[in-house]
């Protein structure tokens, strides 16, 4: 049950992290957040709406591999490996903080559904 429950705290970010690439990356939540200027959030827009599209998808894979139930454990591995990499590549490549956000709980839910 743990490891279901980091699964769906792990999907909820990557949800979240899609919203704010996709739709809030030039508003004041999305600059403040990722310490943008006004002018480098207006340039990078698509970037980052990129980024957030391949968020929504690691989000879909996880959702995805807890309806398949037991036999998604290779499929949730595969998602929460995917997340752990990419959070260790942006710890990093662009702040410390991204391991500890994004990498450090999908490293928590695998570990835990190997586990249960």
């Amino acid at each position: 049950m743990l490891a279901k429950l980091l699964t769906v705290l792990v999907a909820l970010l990557h949800s979240y992290f899609l919203i704010l690439e996709m739709f809030l990356w030039d508003k004041p939540l999305g600059r403040k957040t990722f310490k943008l200027t006004e002018e480098y959030a207006a340039q990078s827009r698509s970037l980052a709406a990129n980024q957030g599209l391949y968020n929504g998808f690691l989000a879909a894979g996880l959702l995805w591999s807890l309806s398949l139930g037991e036999p998604g454990l290779p499929v949730r591995s595969f998602f929460l490996i995917c997340v752990v990499v990419a959070g260790v590549f942006g710890a990093l490549t662009v702040s410390r903080r991204i391991f500890f956000v994004q990498a450090l709980p999908a490293a928590l839910a695998l570990v835990a559904g190997h586990f249960s």
